[in-house]
């Protein structure tokens, strides 16, 4: 108990853990409005943005989370010149949240399909009978029911992009958890089991609730047939 409280003490956890809490949630925003964006596309009449929206998730689907984190600092940043502030933390966290929205919105598109498919091709049908367009029809029909058919999918993505927030150390933010733990345990080699459980319990408190509430919400809002 002691060893916890020194480290609590000399280190910053709940800051760490917060930093990857807003990494998660910007990143979810970010993700879930490409996501739409990206599914809509894949159920478009337009061959050429079915095309693009497949191309899409298929190559952020198969390539390593590292990867896209790396170019974020050595392409987009270092060559590129992307910048979103004159702050060198701020820069980096913004970096990090746009290579995790990138990623994780290939996931999200797929969720959504994953609703999609559980909606009735009747309800697509009655709705250009009644003469609504396509963004009318997948606005107002069946992306809702899409939705509510695939809280479980998006619980399970939102759960992910958690734990791959982790990764932001690669795009050089630092402050976060794995970071954090990486200096823990290079000055406190004899805590390794210590380190290892606050980091581990902390990840299992904020884990449980997420996939309590979306089973909980999955169930309330399942469309019965």
């Amino acid at each position: 108990m002691d060893n916890f409280l020194a480290l609590f003490g000399e280190y910053d956890v709940l800051g760490a853990f917060l930093v990857n809490i807003e990494l998660t949630l910007w990143s979810a925003l970010f993700s879930l409005v490409l996501g739409v964006v990206l599914v809509m596309m894949r159920i478009s009449p337009i061959s050429s943005l079915r095309a693009v929206a497949g191309g899409y998730v298929e190559l952020f689907k198969n390539m390593p989370l590292t990867i896209i984190m790396v170019f974020m600092v050595l392409g987009a940043y270092a060559q590129l010149k992307l910048t979103f502030s004159d702050t060198f933390a701020t820069n980096f966290f913004w970096l990090a949240v746009t290579g995790l929205s990138l990623y994780t919105a290939a996931f999200v598109c797929e969720a959504l399909r994953s609703g999609i498919n559980t909606v009735p091709l009747g309800q697509a049908e009655a709705a250009r009978a009644l003469g609504l367009n396509f963004m009318q029809s997948a606005g107002l029909i069946i992306l809702p029911q899409a939705f509510r058919g695939s809280v479980a999918p998006l619980g399970n993505t939102l759960i992910a992009l958690l734990k791959n927030s982790t990764v932001a150390a690669a795009a050089s933010v630092s402050t976060e958890t794995s970071s954090l733990m990486s200096e823990m345990i290079e000055f406190h080699a004899d805590a390794i089991i210590e380190i290892f459980l606050i980091f581990a319990i902390g990840y299992v408190i904020l884990i449980i609730p997420i996939g309590i509430l979306t089973t909980y919400l999955s169930n309330k809002l399942a469309v019965r047939r």
